[in-house]
């Protein structure tokens, strides 16, 4: 017992004695950021410096980099299991997904440090689960070029990542390290309120700070109605005692934005809208580029520590909501895929501008857009922040998807989607789409061809599948993250990352003048095939004249041609 408090004498020894960083952020005079080096360097510090915190790596990044996670403990305990015990509101903050957006960065080492001082007080019902720095790659290609609008730091880092890959559109596709050890980190600290520090860009304005708020519809049930009805206004409420007017994030790139705007859309493959699926409370703090650099690293430093007071005073509520959508999702019978926007609902906020104006440009001699600072307004505009459901899809009792596909196989797992193998070749009736459209991207976009506009039609077939391919169940947590990948329809699913592109070209094929005769026997002995191919030639002109077209309309509707072409390899078990 004596050796055990002397240990725990010389350990607080130890804290008592080291010193907290002094950062460039601070040294600067709030002009400059950390570097990432000296970012590891200040928390590792830090972690040396005090029994609340811990840091860890997890995970590799595109840049050779270790992810690092910071927890915040104030009872020193860092095992996600035990706060789930102690029921405590967990809050994971993410920060330099685009490094050219340094703002969190350096607010979330000064909040920690003032933490540790008690100049700010941690919640003991709250624990802080931090990434120092998410885009390691674009934080180390730091010149004092890049973001050039914006003002300051003195240097900035790249947004692209080690792959020139956007991370804030790679949480579905995981084309990056960072993102896979990011679910790592998700899954493990499963956050009930998730934090992205960003810079916004677009026009001028008085606010400091606009805030992207996970859609309330899209979040959905009560937990919707909680962020919109108390979460969210209990935000503004705060960081208004604290001096800042926050704004919903400003969706209006023209000179025009009191004419008010519709909220960001933020699908699946943000940060944002990745965490709703797993029902997330999740925010996206957008400090205004035009603001001094310090000004903006306050405005996050407040708006984290009003996130922190909302959770300790509320806990109860926010982990009651949440755990009552979870289980609700477990026997939902119903998911929605795809939003659209309600024009006839709107709200009213205040939107405090500047006016905008034309004059002619020294460059061009044409008319250019300016803002006139000393010609402030405020003016009450309209904000549309309601949305409804493209489509309700029956949720299946399960997917089953051939072990050939193990690409997306692996991004399931990787997102911790509960999943057998089949022990045994086995013949399953379910449901199978065919891709009856699709609209493919011209261009790529973040190392894909996105496809759009998907339409599918739907059988019901005997299936043969082989022992060991996938068998995913739909009574789990992963529900509507599963349904949102996996539906072909879904604006983020995997079908319209292109995961399963090799279904949309044909493999087999004919030689005309052999296959004539093979198909003219065929329609003989397929009337209602030859009536088909008969209708379609009275009713269509073009079809008419090509017979290489009537052709391949017979091979297509005959046992020859073959069954993968267009057919969707992920088959419901209904």
């Amino acid at each position: 017992m004596k050796q055990k408090l002397l240990l725990a004498s010389i350990l607080l020894t130890l804290h008592a004695t080291a010193q907290l960083p002094v950062t460039r952020y601070e040294t600067s005079k709030g002009t400059e950021s950390v570097t990432y080096y000296e970012a590891i360097a200040a928390w590792k510090q830090i972690d040396k410096a005090s029994p609340i915190v811990s840091m860890s790596t997890m995970g590799s990044t595109d840049a050779n980099e270790p992810l690092h996670l910071v927890l915040v403990s104030s009872d020193q305990s860092f095992l996600p299991l035990q706060w789930q015990l102690k029921n405590k509101v967990i809050v994971l903050i993410n920060n330099g997904i685009h490094p050219g957006e340094p703002d969190g960065i350096d607010a979330s080492i000064s909040l920690v440090k003032d933490i540790i001082n008690k100049k700010t007080k941690l919640p003991d019902n709250v624990v802080l689960a931090i990434i120092p720095v998410y885009n390691i790659g674009g934080s180390l290609n730091r010149t004092t070029t890049y973001r050039i609008d914006q003002n300051g730091p003195v240097e900035k880092g790249f947004r692209g990542n080690s792959q020139n890959f956007d991370l804030n559109r790679d949480f579905i596709k995981n084309d990056s390290k960072e993102a896979r050890s990011f679910a790592q980190i998700f899954h493990l600290v499963q956050p009930d309120i998730f934090i992205d520090n960003h810079v916004s860009n677009g026009a001028d304005y008085q606010h400091v700070m606009t805030l992207l708020t996970s859609q309330h519809n899209k979040l959905g049930g009560k937990m919707g109605e909680f962020l919109n009805q108390t979460f969210e206004p209990a935000i503004y409420k705060s960081m208004k005692t604290k001096g800042y007017d926050l704004l919903p994030y400003v969706n209006n790139f023209s000179d025009s934005p009191e004419n008010g705007w519709s909220a960001y859309w933020d699908g699946p493959r943000y940060s944002s809208g990745y965490a709703s699926l797993w029902n997330t409370f999740a925010f996206v703090p957008e400090t205004h580029m035009l603001k001094p650099y310090a000004q903006r690293v306050e405005a996050t430093y407040q708006l984290m520590v009003s996130m922190m007071e909302f959770a300790g005073n509320n806990q109860a509520a926010i982990k009651q909501v949440r755990a009552q959508q979870q289980k609700e999702q477990l026997t939902q019978t119903q998911f929605p895929v795809g939003f659209t926007l309600d024009r006839s609902k709107f709200t009213e906020i205040l939107y405090r501008g500047y006016e905008a104006g034309r004059k002619p440009s020294n460059i061009s001699g044409l008319p250019r857009l300016y803002y006139d600072r000393t010609k402030p307004f405020d003016k009450m505009i309209r904000f549309y922040n309601f949305f409804n459901p493209k489509t309700m899809i029956d949720r299946p009792t399960a997917y089953i998807i051939p072990q050939g596909w193990w690409k997306v196989i692996e991004l399931l797992q990787v997102n911790k989607v509960q999943m057998q193998q089949l022990k045994k070749d086995s013949t399953i009736e379910v449901e199978i789409y065919r891709i009856d459209e699709y609209k493919a991207s011209p261009r790529p976009y973040e190392g894909h061809h996105l496809n759009s506009e998907v339409k599918t039609s739907k059988t019901v077939q005997q299936m043969k599948f082989r022992k060991g391919d996938w068998y995913i169940p739909m009574n789990q947590k992963a529900n509507r993250f599963i349904m949102e990948v996996l539906e072909p329809t879904g604006d983020d699913s995997y079908f319209a990352w292109n995961f399963f592109d090799g279904i949309l070209g044909q493999k087999e094929g004919y030689s005309s003048y052999v296959f004539e005769e093979t198909a003219e026997a065929f329609l003989k002995q397929n009337p209602a095939v030859k009536q088909k191919l008969e209708e379609r030639k009275a009713t269509d002109t073009a079809f008419a004249k090509s017979g290489s077209t009537q052709l391949n309309f017979v091979y297509q509707n005959s046992p020859y041609y073959e069954p993968m072409h267009l057919r969707y390899p992920v088959y419901r078990v209904k």
